[in-house]
């Protein structure tokens, strides 16, 4: 994993979840053997059930409501659908030693880390309508285990105490319930925050391996 605040890039639009085309399952199914199709029929299948779920004035509803209720069915079904997938370091599993996925490669390859989970987590509720000021990919240090790592973090309001997706456990709790995790920076389409709570606004900025991923679920999209 890198903290690399001096490549900060702009960040384009994100393609969708859920229009995998034949293209797209042929590549992957190369990849990762044929077992990737299945995989990702299912992945595609989750997304497009709770983005009908959801309807399509999910959003303005969310905006709307003070009620948790109304999103946290959301928050729990896409952090339990992605916590499924094994872990694996990035040396383990792409031979590298940071490597970031984009949710194809990691449903695809059943395998990934934090970073991994935590982009399918953002890429998925933002496709179902979450609105994305409401999203952090938030980098910490894990105090438990004693490394670097990535979650997602939920804000209901701009100044609320977050609800913290991660993989090290299966609840979600409140960012004032997850001690072990210390807050380095954090992201989204728009703003970079500090840890402090400066924000770096003004336009989609972000970190080097981010617009990697970007890059990559732009050519998915193309396949």
């Amino acid at each position: 994993m890198t903290s690399g605040l001096s490549c900060l890039l702009i960040s384009p639009a994100f393609p969708g979840l859920v229009d995998f085309t034949a293209g797209l399952f042929s590549y992957e199914a190369k990849r990762f053997g044929n077992a990737a199709i299945g995989h990702l029929q299912v992945m595609q299948t989750t997304v497009r059930q709770m983005k009908a779920t959801a309807g399509p004035n999910f959003t303005a509803n969310l905006l709307k409501s003070k009620d948790i209720n109304l999103e946290m069915p959301f928050l729990r079904k896409t952090n339990d659908f992605y916590n499924q997938v094994p872990y694996f370091s990035d040396m383990e599993h792409w031979g590298v030693e940071d490597y970031w996925a984009t949710p194809v490669e990691l449903v695809a390859s059943l395998g990934g880390d934090c970073e991994d989970y935590a982009i399918a987590k953002y890429m998925t509720l933002k496709e179902i309508g979450v609105p994305v000021e409401r999203l952090r990919i938030t980098y910490v240090r894990a105090i438990n285990i004693g490394e670097t790592h990535m979650v997602l973090a939920y804000y209901p309001t701009p100044d609320a105490d977050p609800w913290i997706l991660d993989n090290l456990i299966p609840d979600i709790k409140r960012g004032s319930a997850r001690t072990d995790l210390v807050p380095v920076y954090s992201f989204n389409d728009d703003d970079l925050w500090l840890a402090n709570g400066t924000a770096r606004k003004g336009g989609a900025t972000t970190v080097r391996l981010w617009r990697d991923v970007i890059d990559k679920m732009e050519k998915e999209s193309k396949l």
